[in-house]
């Protein structure tokens, strides 16, 4: 019984609402990899020194040490690749996904989970134009989706267009250092 008041409690002090689905991942997967038809996922285990490397540039470590693109093709030919990135904060996790063009800058990013407590905040912040800034951006320029859309929304909505640029920003660097890779 007093395990089960600590973590009723724990949660209440925490206030971490369950996560829903805003885009299905096959949904994200046809729109960030179009006309792929052949479908490969591509793990990329990550040495502490490649780590610490990804840590120094931008302040992120790939979980379990590894990194996973999902690289489409179409007759062979690479159509693009997508990675799931998740960001974490004190309202919960973000799951986003971003796809990558054959020459390395950003197709698009779709927000694929939120909280409950999040989604308005997140769906406010899209309303607002918050992916259109990712498209055609370079692996090495930071990320500004934020400060695109914080004139037009409030501060919640900003804040998780804070949280989706940094996620894209991680997403980018673990492309530019790890994608190469065999």
């Amino acid at each position: 019984m007093k395990t089960l008041f600590l973590g009723v409690v724990t949660a209440a002090l925490l206030h971490i609402t369950p996560t829903v689905v805003l885009v299905k991942r096959q949904d994200a997967v046809s729109r960030l990899l179009p006309g792929a038809d052949q479908f490969s996922a591509r793990e990329v285990h990550v040495s502490s020194s490649d780590s610490r490397r990804v840590h120094d540039a931008v302040g992120w470590e790939p979980p379990d040490g590894m990194v996973t693109f999902y690289v489409g093709k179409r007759q062979d030919q690479v159509t693009g690749a997508l990675m799931f990135m998740r960001v974490d904060c004190q309202h919960g996790p973000l799951e986003l996904a971003i796809g990558f063009e054959p020459q390395g800058t950003i197709r698009g990013v779709e927000v694929t989970k939120a909280t409950v407590e999040m989604k308005p905040w997140v769906l406010e912040a899209l309303r607002a134009g918050l992916t259109d800034a990712y498209r055609g951006l370079a692996l090495d320029q930071a990320p500004a989706g934020a400060e695109k859309v914080k004139p037009r929304v409030g501060a919640m909505p900003a804040y998780m267009a804070e949280l989706v640029d940094k996620g894209v920003m991680h997403a980018a660097a673990a492309y530019r250092l790890f994608y190469g890779r065999k």
